[in-house]
């Protein structure tokens, strides 16, 4: 890849700009001064220093995110915070993608990342990757129901039967309940459909990554180990 293009795809500035800059002098790559923007880099194995701090790279990561509410799973937003306002440098310069949104007044993890296979591994429903939820509601009702064939709108008017989930137990008015898709406020809509309505809202884990301890508002790399299983 050209060492201009490098900077210029990372945010720092436009193609016109960087060049500018690589050809006063403020860039180094592998410790050797370049003053040619056409300089051709490895991305993964080369070190570029540009204006003296290092540029951070990587051409495949997988952010877990602890959203809050009051923010959308958007880029952008008029009304609204969104998730990407919570993701400082390096990751800010990348192009990640939501890897499952969350509705602006449910909490939980959100994952992220810029590579288009991870991104389509972790939403596919054919994947068999489960979404668990933490999930409060106001009525008893009898979770069976939660199991047994349902048909529900998928926000275009088009109905789907859900894949079965699964359910466990925390108490009379919450449970975790377990999803393999993401469609359109699903889990409120399963909820209700049995007679209920959620008061609260939390996902906790996609497959076997789990949000933990993470504090609201922080987010940190998933590490290489559970990157791999959607790889």
């Amino acid at each position: 890849m050209r060492l201009d293009r490098f900077l210029s795809n990372l945010k720092y500035g436009s193609r016109k700009d960087v060049s500018k800059w690589i050809k006063k002098g403020y860039c180094d790559v592998n410790g050797e001064a370049v003053k040619d923007p056409s300089t051709k880099i490895d991305p993964m194995k080369d070190k570029v220093i540009y204006d003296d701090n290092e540029v951070f790279y990587n051409d495949s990561i997988l952010l877990m995110l602890n959203k809050p509410k009051g923010y959308v799973s958007a880029n952008s937003d008029r009304e609204h915070k969104t998730i990407f306002d919570l993701i400082g440098e390096p990751y800010s310069r990348f192009d990640l993608h939501i890897a499952g949104r969350l509705d602006i007044d449910t909490e939980g993890l959100i994952l992220l990342t810029n590579k288009g296979s991870l991104l389509h591994n972790i939403i596919s429903p054919n994947k068999n990757i489960y979404k668990k939820y933490y999930v409060e509601y106001d009525k008893v009702f009898d979770l069976n129901k939660l199991i047994e064939p349902m048909e529900l709108l998928d926000g275009k008017d088009y109905p789907y039967n859900p894949f079965t989930p699964k359910v466990e137990v925390i108490n009379e008015t919450s449970i975790h309940l377990s999803i393999k898709e993401g469609k359109f406020h699903q889990v409120k809509r399963m909820i209700e459909h049995c007679g209920s309505t959620v008061t609260y809202l939390k996902r906790v884990a996609i497959g076997d990554i789990e949000l933990g301890d993470l504090e609201l508002k922080r987010y940190k790399e998933v590490d290489d180990n559970k990157k791999r299983l959607f790889e």
